[in-house]
């Protein structure tokens, strides 16, 4: 069994992992903990792109030390998990990892941000949860 568990810098990812820690015995199986640098964000903020580079390095560089603290945190509690850096966009990267590595289940936080918004904007947790194989954990 592997279980797929993407995250950002927020309190929607931080409540995700707290829950994993307090249900830990439910998850015996190694966590891969996922961090997407959102690269297509970048483009649509009328940035030069002689500056798309320099940012890209930063945001990795920040995305990393997010990733370290919170695997840190989770191997600290006695969870097993191994962490992993990816670029794109996070609602693809997230379902393609999911539906080509094999994995038996994604945990991932939503935000309580209501069903509306949701349907009419969508949401990284919304798109994984229809176009993933595995069972999705939303929490």
């Amino acid at each position: 069994m592997k279980i797929l568990v993407p995250i950002r810098d927020g309190c929607t990812s931080d409540a995700t992992l707290e829950n994993i820690i307090a249900y830990k015995e439910q998850f015996s199986a190694p966590i891969t903990l996922l961090h997407v640098v959102n690269v297509k964000s970048m483009y649509y903020r009328m940035i030069p792109d002689f500056q798309i580079e320099m940012i890209k390095e930063q945001a990795t560089r920040a995305g990393q030390k997010l990733l370290d603290a919170k695997y840190e945190y989770l191997r600290t509690a006695g969870v097993e998990v191994t962490p992993r850096l990816e670029h794109g966009y996070p609602r693809d990267v997230i379902c393609t990892i999911a539906n080509s590595e094999g994995f038996s289940l994604l945990v991932i936080g939503r935000h309580e941000r209501g069903e509306i918004r949701d349907a009419l904007l969508g949401s990284v947790s919304n798109h994984v949860l229809h176009k993933v194989k595995c069972p999705v954990l939303l929490f």
